[in-house]
């Protein structure tokens, strides 16, 4: 393996970042090509059979163009709909995101826990599935959020994110049976932990988990023993829409400085 060869981290828009972010504290001098579809964003208003044929499709390009290491798949839309095909597409370790139910109903104490994520994850058997096997106690409320996706890509550009347009974004969930008692929230697109700040502010009293420190761990374990370039390495961002100028200071801010169109 040679000490150039990248991590890939793939997302519709820039949520993949709040994985990169964790991946980047373990890891310092990994190269990284992180790759945006904005063409297709956003993917929770995409049908499941379109996503599983266009993720896969768009990976076996990255693949080849960059030839990763490993790749992530940092969008839990994308993850519970894609990776079993992305993964029998490519011959190399795909890791995905999956909302992070476990932690929740081990920190929750009401037993009352919620899953807030884009439309389409949260429709998903897969997140049943989590449910039963890791918070069969707990009552699990669910709420699709399009609104806060796109406030989360509205602040990584600069623009101003007001505290109402959040609360208003979430309060579906927290309003649905038995949310008062909801102390734990999920969020279960990459996107929201970009709005972590202004989601506390609108619901102080509901604790926040995501998946990023778990996934950044699991990188960390599939690629241990690896040669590492000896300095940090300048980062690519892969946009599929045409590289958005407006995202340059954010992107570098992950050490992501050249942009290019896919």
């Amino acid at each position: 393996m040679e000490p150039t060869a990248p991590i890939l981290f793939f997302d519709s828009g820039v949520g993949g970042l709040s994985v990169l972010g964790p991946a980047r504290q373990l890891l310092p001098n990994a190269p990284i090509v992180y790759a945006a579809d904005s063409a297709g964003f956003p993917y929770g208003k995409r049908t499941e059979a379109e996503l599983a044929i266009r993720v896969p499709a768009l990976l076996g390009r990255l693949v080849e163009r960059f030839r990763p290491r490993l790749a992530v798949i940092a969008c839990n839309t994308a993850s519970t709909i894609a990776l079993d095909h992305a993964r029998a597409a490519l011959d190399i370790p795909v890791v995905g995101t999956v909302p992070a139910i476990k932690p929740a109903a081990e920190l929750s104490r009401s037993r009352v826990i919620g899953v807030l994520g884009t439309e389409a994850t949260v429709r998903q058997p897969y997140v049943d599935d989590l449910a039963e096997r890791f918070a069969s106690d707990c009552i699990v409320i669910r709420h699709g959020s399009p609104e806060l996706v796109e406030l989360a890509e509205a602040k990584l550009a600069g623009e101003p994110v007001a505290i109402q347009a959040v609360h208003d974004a979430v309060a579906p969930m927290v309003l649905q049976p038995d949310g008062e008692r909801m102390d734990v929230m999920v969020l279960a697109c990459t996107h929201f932990p970009l709005l972590a700040d202004e989601i506390a502010a609108a619901f102080p009293a509901i604790a926040q988990v995501d998946g990023g420190p778990g996934i950044a761990r699991r990188i960390a374990y599939l690629t241990q023993g690896q040669d590492w370039p000896g300095e940090p390495y300048a980062g690519i961002a892969v946009f599929t829409g045409g590289p958005p100028t407006e995202l340059a200071p954010a992107l570098a801010r992950f050490g992501l400085t050249d942009i290019q169109s896919l």
